[in-house]
C-alpha cells in the first residue's frame, strides 16, 4: 500500500512540477511522515495503585533527589521500584498490586532489607515510567 501510495503521490508531484507547482513536495512529505510512525506501539501500562503512589507523592514537598518509578521485570513479574531518597530513607520495590516485596536499597546500611539483594543483579527490561519534574527548593 505505501509503495502505491508513494508512486500515485510521486507522479502526481512530478506531474505538478513541471506545471511550476511551487508546494508540490510538501503532501509527499507529509504522507512519508505520517506513513512512518510505528502503529501499535504501546506505552507500558501502568497499574490504578501505582498512579495512587505518584498523585501521593506530587501532593507532598519535592524529595531529595526528585521521586522516580522505574518498571522492571524481576523473578517472573512485573515490579516497580522507587528509589531512596533523603538520608535513611529506603527504596521501595512494589508488585503490580502495589505489594511491598522488600527494600533492595537504602536504609540505615544502605543495603535495604535484605529481602532482595538479588534484585540489581536479576531486574531486566527497566523503562522509567515517572519522574517528578518539580524543582527542589
Amino acid at each position: 500500500m505505501r509503495i502505491f501510495l508513494f508512486n500515485f503521490y510521486y507522479c502526481k508531484l512530478r506531474n505538478l512540477r513541471h506545471r511550476g507547482g511551487k508546494y508540490a513536495i510538501i503532501p509527499l512529505l507529509g504522507l512519508l511522515i505520517f506513513s512512518t510512525c510505528e502503529k501499535g506501539r504501546k506505552m507500558p501500562e501502568i497499574p490504578a495503585c501505582i498512579e495512587e503512589k505518584i498523585e501521593s507523592i506530587k501532593s507532598n514537598p519535592v524529595w531529595n533527589p526528585p521521586a522516580k518509578i522505574w518498571q522492571f521485570e524481576y523473578n517472573g513479574q512485573t515490579v516497580y521500584y522507587i528509589p531512596q531518597r533523603c538520608c535513611d530513607i529506603p527504596s521501595v520495590l512494589l508488585d503490580e498490586n502495589c505489594n511491598v516485596i522488600c527494600s533492595p536499597d537504602g536504609g540505615l546500611t544502605g543495603n535495604g532489607d535484605g529481602k532482595c539483594s538479588d534484585f540489581f543483579d536479576k531486574q531486566t527490561d527497566g523503562k522509567l515510567i515517572w519522574e517528578d519534574k518539580r524543582t527542589y527548593p
